[in-house]
């Protein structure tokens, strides 16, 4: 994260906010540095690719369906803006941590143990790390005596838009992003690469909660994708993973995504308009769950 504080620091901070008399390396100015780069950095990277993806690649007939909250948008957008900034409290206090030397990051490939092997070593070991660590924290926040406190709010948004992928609870989001940050300070990870996996778990996130459920037919029992996300939503006890189906088949959580066997939510939707239940506008009464009986309540 030190390159990000150093590029603020030249172009923005020090002629614009900080007076030149103020040492950069400075524990104060950096905890403020931080904050404030990690606030417009997460608001930026949500709206933006969440806007990118709204309007490219989610497919708004999902808005027809039962479960899609009157709203919708609009609510998962507002918690997730609300939600960021108490996130990035406990972040901004890892992210002091990189800068001031604590973790393995490192600058040039030449400090690799490994070298360039060892710098797509820690690509790979990267996504495995996270994804076994986000499978465990996701599964613990299913847990009935906590679950209400933190993870429910993420689970209002049965059919989600891809703005709802960063609407968690702080505790939730933090507790789930945790695993990308301590990630540095156990293995040796290059500074671009890990700026590079920062904005590819966010473009991530957002993907399986795109409403795209394509998956290429040979990665269906390797990869999870959004049609296995959007079981977790509607069936709760299921597919809990972030990148891959390894843990959930470990965990005997995995379940073959209902939209890839035809009874998904857009068959839902096509159900409901052969049966004339939706009108021309694709309303059918918000919050009605008469034609969602199969779907697991919490």
């Amino acid at each position: 994260m030190d390159l990000v504080l150093n590029v603020a620091d030249y172009y923005f901070f020090t002629p614009y906010v900080y007076p030149s008399s103020w040492p950069e390396d400075e524990a104060l100015r950096q905890i403020i540095g931080l904050m404030v780069a990690t606030n417009l950095g997460a608001a930026i990277l949500y709206l933006g690719l969440g806007a990118l993806s709204y309007f490219f690649i989610f497919d708004h007939k999902l808005m027809q369906h039962p479960q899609f909250l009157e709203n919708q948008v609009q609510r998962e957008i507002k918690y997730a803006l609300w939600s960021l900034p108490w996130i990035s409290i406990p972040t901004v206090a890892l992210f002091f941590a990189e800068v001031r030397g604590y973790s393995k990051l490192y600058d040039n490939v030449d400090e690799s143990p490994l070298g360039w092997s060892g710098l797509i070593f820690s690509m790979v070991s990267f996504l495995f790390f996270t994804d076994m660590c986000i499978y465990w924290i996701h599964r613990f926040l299913h847990h009935k005596m906590i679950y209400k406190y933190f993870h429910k709010p993420h689970h209002i948004w049965k059919i989600p838009s891809p703005f709802a992928s960063h609407a968690f609870h702080p505790v939730d989001g933090f507790l789930q992003g945790l695993p990308y940050h301590i990630y540095p300070f156990f293995f040796p990870l290059h500074k671009v690469l890990y700026l590079v996996l920062y904005v590819f778990v966010n473009v991530w996130t957002i993907s399986i909660h795109d409403g795209d459920y394509r998956v290429p037919n040979l990665l269906q029992i390797v990869i999870n994708g959004s049609a296995h996300h959007t079981d977790h939503h509607l069936f709760f006890d299921y597919n809990y993973g972030q990148y891959f189906t390894l843990w959930d088949r470990i965990g005997g959580s995995y379940r073959y995504p209902s939209a890839l066997m035809g009874k998904g939510p857009h068959d839902c939707i096509k159900k409901l308009m052969a049966e004339g239940k939706l009108n021309s506008n694709g309303m059918n009464g918000h919050n009605n769950n008469k034609n969602s009986s199969h779907v697991k309540k919490e």
